[in-house]
């Protein structure tokens, strides 16, 4: 029998959970073509000179079983039991050989518990700790009313607050037409003014106003100060114990997984099972030319980024987590005006790391935490001061201590949120360093003679926007429901501001989809629609 083949444009989370699960459920052969030489997308660690850099700070949580358990069938829980195991019924086993797999056909044989001591294919437990800084003093996050938070904030800024909020919750909800009116409704105007407006304007570069409230929906539905009060409590009374956490906001969870040596790690290792039984990943490949034949997808045609050949590549199916924005254009001339016009307004947030190797940090851990060298023990800080562009920092250390090179050092990332071609994106990597320390040492975190070494990482299209065209955006979905053999997947590839772990579903549901023969795309874009594991603040 001629053998059926998938095209899979991207290797982020979306694309090579495509590929894994046509692997591990159907005789269809993924040919995953990624235009940088990196693994991973968004989800890719960066290793400079032995440190270990994770783009945007990735928990693996989910509230999704199924991916917790793809997860730790991949990489063994640190603690937990693993299994002598291989793909069954394909050419290579699996790297380690220790792996509890779906497609097992015989009795699971117990063996020790993975020590990542001894192994890098572990995941870890990490505690987690997220803070806010603002008014040069930590605040939890999500806030929270403890006596802290009382006193740093002082009691006329809390009788604001409190009444504020009783107003928003006893008068008719107002009409929500934007994200401010989102977040008013469900904090008060004096909760949103003073921890929300100001961060978030900082990360999409346009006002509230601006911002439609799906946004919100999509990623603080689950958060109200209620239940952050009732979290509270179920931790006081030590109800959350278990890693699922599934009662728990995504915002609120207290422990999560972490891959030893970072997410990189975790693609890369499915990148290479995906190579190993059988599918292809082509590197450099930037997909430039989609041709289409009624509602089918016909070709696609990939440009090698080293040398700019350009090669034609057919499939049965197609599956594309590259920006909305860039598909369209692919597909020329057949798409009709309106949709390559709305497309083509589709806008993106871009997001810049400076990794930043310290002898010590100068602000001083003041948590019950024990941590090596009296480290503050924040997983990230999000850094809320009006008079820095600084975003978000993230302490590498705390993530995994297999990020850092030397555990004497201090390792750290400090995240800026720009539009590719701004002052911040165009800056020379040496000058935006320098920046970035300059504005550290400003609202005394570090001091400048305590840093080692500093490296820039840009990355684009980090976030699709809920703005610009958005609003019309059921237009251009309609254009690409209509082929048959297509499916849009991933957070650029649906322009949805998805988790990884919501990518990783929308693979699962379109393999399942071709499975089960059918051609509607509904229940893809459900994920991350319907179910109540989003993300807050």
């Amino acid at each position: 029998m001629k053998p059926k083949y998938a095209i899979i444009i991207g290797a982020g989370p979306a694309g090579l959970t495509a590929a894994y699960e046509l692997l591990d459920k159907t005789d269809i052969v993924p040919i995953v073509f990624e235009m940088t030489d990196d693994i991973g997308g968004i989800s890719k660690t960066v290793v400079y000179k032995g440190n270990r850099i994770d783009i945007g700070g990735h928990r693996f949580f989910s509230k999704s079983n199924r991916v917790m358990e793809w997860w730790q069938n991949i990489f063994p829980l640190q603690g937990a039991p693993a299994f002598d195991d291989c793909l069954v019924g394909r050419k290579v086993p699996l790297a380690h050989g220790c792996q509890q797999r779906r497609l097992r056909k015989q009795t699971p044989v117990t063996v020790p518990a993975p020590d990542p001591e001894q192994t890098d294919a572990v995941m870890l437990i990490r505690s987690r700790l997220s803070r806010i800084y603002f008014l040069r003093k930590f605040f939890n996050y999500p806030i929270s009313l403890t006596l802290d938070t009382l006193t740093n904030l002082g009691l006329i800024r809390i009788l604001k607050i409190g009444f504020s909020y009783m107003k928003s919750s006893l008068l008719p909800i107002r009409k929500e037409t934007s994200l401010e009116d989102f977040f008013i409704n469900r904090f008060g105007r004096e909760l949103y003014l003073t921890f929300f407006k100001d961060y978030t304007e900082k990360v999409w570069g346009v006002t509230c106003q601006k911002i439609t409230p799906e946004w919100g929906a999509q990623r603080i539905k689950g958060l109200s100060v209620s239940k952050t009060i009732i979290h509270a409590l179920r931790k006081l009374l030590k109800l959350e114990k278990v890693i699922t956490q599934k009662q728990v906001e995504t915002s609120l969870i207290e422990q999560f997984m972490y891959p030893k040596l970072g997410p990189g790690h975790m693609w890369e290792e499915v990148a290479a099972l995906v190579e190993q039984n059988g599918g292809r990943i082509i590197r450099s490949a930037q997909v430039v030319a989609v041709e289409t034949n009624g509602d089918q997808i016909e070709a696609v045609h990939t440009r090698d980024e080293r040398n700019g050949t350009v090669t034609r590549y057919t499939g049965d199916y197609y599956f594309s987590s590259m920006p909305v924005r860039e598909l369209i254009a692919a597909m020329g001339s057949t798409v009709p005006d309106a949709v390559k016009e709305i497309a083509g307004a589709l806008q993106y947030r871009d997001f810049m790391t400076v990794g930043l190797l310290l002898k010590k940090m100068k602000i001083k851990n003041t948590t019950d935490q024990k941590t090596v060298n009296n480290l503050i023990p924040d997983n990230w800080i999000y850094i809320q001061e009006r008079e820095v562009k600084l975003g978000r920092l993230q302490i590498f250390n705390n993530w995994s201590p297999y990020l850092v090179a030397d555990p004497e050092t201090v390792w750290i990332g400090l995240e800026y949120f720009c539009t590719e071609g701004d002052e911040l994106w165009s800056m020379r990597d040496t000058d935006f360093a320098d920046f970035a320390i300059k504005e550290l040492v400003s609202i005394d975190i570090i001091n400048s003679d305590d840093v080692l070494d500093a490296t820039v990482l840009r990355m684009p299209k980090a976030y699709p926007a809920y703005f610009g065209s958005y609003d019309k955006f059921d237009v251009v979905r309609e254009y690409t429901d209509q082929f048959n053999n297509l499916f849009l997947i991933g957070r650029n590839g649906m322009h949805r501001y998805n988790n990884a772990d919501h990518s990783m579903l929308t693979a699962m549901v379109a393999v399942e989809n071709i499975i089960a023969g059918r051609t509607d795309k509904d229940n893809i874009w459900d994920v991350n629609a319907e179910e109540e594991y989003h993300e807050s603040k």
